[in-house]
């Protein structure tokens, strides 16, 4: 499963398998909004939540489809990211917050795109519905479609305290809907939120393990200004068992626990995440690039002779 290079099982070179070469994503916003942080529901949204620090530079809501693949293809080539093939990575917001009608014409514009071979299309678990998965699977019948849902914690208690919106049932029942399917399916999860130790983030891992994911992606706890979550950063720092403390060098080795306890047939897309630095308050990784940091997780591995899921 592993990259003969890696010791785990790297999310670039599962699909470079899976699709005969380099893929490249490409992130589409949709502006279809969230069900949970939107006006009209009430809900208030997930405390951690910011939505512009999710929304690459290229991507605007201004543009088409077509004319945010166009300039995303531009972006990444500029930086010497060429690829093979292409897949629209439909990731702002919920993106299957809309009829099936609305969706069906959004995905098809992309995969009409000479360039796309494929979409992922990012959402939560408690905005999918059979109606949804029939119009996905008949796409997957000629292209690459995957599902990436917010699961975020298997912890029903820091659901509830990160105002989610959902439990792990819900998530449990996405999950394994999605993929009665054959369509793939990922996921992430934050690390460090709200009465979260180390323990219990390295003791969900078999949970994550049991749901049978394709790939998976964590995030460090970043404190973005203007959420709820950067008040109760302010007054309570003491509920951030984990997150208060953490650095690079304790994020390492996290990691590295983390993933000697991931079943080797999960590909993993990302340690961490990036944000637009104006709109951190807190970021236990400060400014290190994620190439740096996997660097710094692949030698540390390496060092210890471990590979993923050597601890199962």
């Amino acid at each position: 499963m592993h990259n003969l290079h890696l010791p785990y099982n790297d999310y670039g070179s599962t699909m470079r398998r899976r699709l005969g070469g380099r893929v490249q994503k490409l992130a589409i916003d949709a502006h279809l909004g969230c069900p949970h942080r939107n006006a009209e529901s009430n809900k208030g949204g997930c405390t951690f939540c910011l939505g512009e620090a999710f929304t690459p530079s290229y991507c605007s809501t201004q543009h088409s489809i077509t004319e945010q693949i166009n300039s995303a293809i531009e972006f990444h080539t500029s930086r010497n990211r060429s690829a093979d093939k292409y897949l629209a990575y439909f990731q702002a917001g919920t993106n299957t917050f809309a009829d099936t009608d609305t969706l069906n014409r959004l995905y098809s514009e992309a995969l009409a795109h000479p360039e796309i071979d494929g979409i992922i299309t990012g959402t939560r678990p408690d905005c999918i519905s059979s109606e949804i998965l029939d119009l996905l699977e008949n796409f997957s019948h000629n292209y690459y479609v995957a599902v990436e849902y917010g699961i975020e914690s298997t912890s029903d208690v820091i659901l509830r305290h990160v105002n989610r919106g959902h439990d792990y049932a819900t998530a449990v029942q996405a999950v394994t809907a999605t993929k009665a399917r054959n369509i793939d399916v990922g996921a992430h999860f934050i690390l460090g939120l709200p009465y979260e130790t180390r323990e219990e983030i390295l003791a969900q891992t078999a949970t994550i393990n049991a749901l049978n994911l394709d790939f998976v992606k964590f995030h460090q706890l970043q404190i973005y200004q203007n959420t709820p979550m950067a008040e109760e950063w302010a007054q309570h720092k003491e509920r951030f068992l984990f997150a208060k403390d953490f650095d690079v060098d304790s994020y390492v080795e996290l990691m590295v626990d983390i993933v000697r306890r991931i079943a080797p047939t999960i590909a993993i897309e990302r340690f961490a995440s990036q944000a637009p630095r104006h709109l951190i308050i807190n970021s236990p990784l400060g400014g290190i690039r994620m190439d740096a940091l996997k660097n710094r997780i692949v030698n540390r591995l390496t060092s210890l002779n471990a590979t993923q899921g050597d601890l199962l």
